[in-house]
């Protein structure tokens, strides 16, 4: 596999994409610009316009138009993000807080937020530039017409702004919008990282014990810079294999990679490879990590079934988008990466997420927390059926039958579900894993 790399600006972007204020801030800017320049034109033109619908007030007019416009602006700003602070708090409290990450990264919420700053900021912008006549100095009155009309134009759209933006907010703190972006996000994740086909072999390492160099910072790895790792290990003839997958975490002074280098050689240049190549951050992100969405998923679900809580129509919910990720994973290329010089030598081997690995990440928490609840047992054994029959033989049947035993330990301790019931779940598996799909 080739190597790929990620330049500075596409990592900067990442950031700025991920952040709520790079699109208020050009807004801000914007509005400066347009306070400074529609008044030259205003006063470029004298007042004369072509336009019969523009301003047509005196300075004292103006100046209440505008401050009228900038302090209302500025109320409605501060209360509007205020309460959906608020409500997208307690949204996090009860489905998962790394759905904040899904509002920070809506472009609904910038843009509003960009017409609001950018209408108070022009509003503010303009009023400077307003005159009364003094006879005394001999300044004449200016009143910026059509800037003053252009305010009341950006009002306007600020007002349908707001109310669209209270639409979308309503909509998106449902628990199925939520589920739902959060699976639209996983499925490009998987599209930009991994294809079609059958899992990827681990190739055939150097003989001999490999060196450890450990991390240099804490944090989780969000990108691994391939090119700069490979081209560093050839320099110095090494082979490299990273320890932690793409959202795993790392520990400073923890093993980061094992690497086989010839007698004599100096990792040194491997190090300041790999300080630089992995890339840590505080917390996870979507952009190349496989089990970021199944695990915002299955936070959903078991607050969905915490005692607190209790609400197993929503579990359910999240187990529909669960068994969706996991069936299209299912047929993904999840084997290790491994990364080549250009004389096709073996240089990187980047881990990745197993189906095992996934599979646990998905049902280990809502197994243990579903007991008691059959609506939630009875959609888990769905899950087990779905992955079953959409997964290609041999890639998940030992897994799929270890979490069927567990599950059946559970289901056995709810005194609701009938024997027969529970029997009736493994013929089923069994039938799927036969590629059968019996008929009711």
């Amino acid at each position: 596999m080739s190597s790929r790399r990620r330049p500075w600006p596409q990592r900067a972007w990442r950031r700025l994409r991920g952040s709520l204020w790079p699109i208020p801030v050009v807004g801000v800017a914007l509005a400066i610009g347009l306070g400074v320049a529609v008044p030259a034109l205003d006063e470029a033109l004298g007042g004369d316009t072509p336009f019969t619908f523009v301003f047509g007030g005196g300075p004292s007019a103006a100046r209440d138009v505008l401050a009228a416009i900038a302090g209302s602006l500025v109320s409605v700003t501060g209360l509007t993000f205020s309460l959906t602070v608020v409500a997208l708090q307690l949204g996090s409290s009860q489905y998962s807080p790394r759905l904040l990450q899904t509002f920070t990264r809506d472009r609904v919420v910038q843009v509003t937020l960009a017409q609001l700053v950018l209408t108070f900021v022009y509003a503010l912008t303009v009023l400077r530039t307003v005159r009364t006549q003094d006879d005394e100095s001999g300044t004449s009155a200016f009143v910026p017409r059509l800037s003053v009309t252009l305010a009341y134009l950006l009002t306007l759209g600020s007002v349908v702004a707001l109310l669209l933006f209270l639409g979308h907010l309503a909509r998106s703190l449902r628990v199925e919008t939520m589920l739902r972006d959060v699976h639209d996000e996983a499925m490009s994740t998987f599209d930009e990282e991994v294809g079609s086909g059958p899992a990827r072999p681990v190739p055939a390492l150097p003989t001999g014990p490999p060196s450890a160099l450990p991390a240099r910072s804490s944090g989780f790895v969000v990108h691994v810079d391939e090119a700069r790792i490979v081209a560093a290990a050839t320099r110095c003839d090494a082979v490299v294999v990273l320890v932690p997958r793409i959202g795993d975490g790392v520990v400073a002074g923890v093993p980061v990679a094992h690497t086989w280098l010839p007698d004599g050689a100096d990792a040194g240049q491997l190090q300041e490879a790999l300080d630089a190549g992995v890339e840590l951050d505080f917390e996870r992100h979507a952009d190349r990590d496989l089990g970021y969405g199944l695990r915002t998923t299955v936070d959903v679900v078991s607050r969905a079934l915490s005692s607190g809580i209790n609400d197993p129509t929503t579990a359910v919910h999240g187990l529909g988008h669960v068994s969706a990720l996991l069936g299209d994973l299912a047929h993904r290329s999840l084997g290790p990466a491994s990364y080549t010089d250009d004389g096709g030598r073996l240089r990187l081997v980047v881990p990745q997420w197993s189906y095992a690995d996934l599979l646990e990440v998905a049902l280990e928490e809502p197994v243990q927390y579903a007991e008691g609840s059959p609506a939630v047992l009875r959609r888990l054994a769905a899950l087990l059926r779905e992955v079953a029959w959409r997964a290609p033989a041999g890639v998940a049947d030992e897994a799929l039958r270890h979490w069927w035993g567990r599950l059946e330990v559970v289901a056995a301790r709810t005194s609701d579900l009938p024997a027969a019931v529970v029997e009736q779940w493994r013929t089923d598996l069994e039938d799927a894993l036969a590629e059968h799909w019996a008929p009711r």
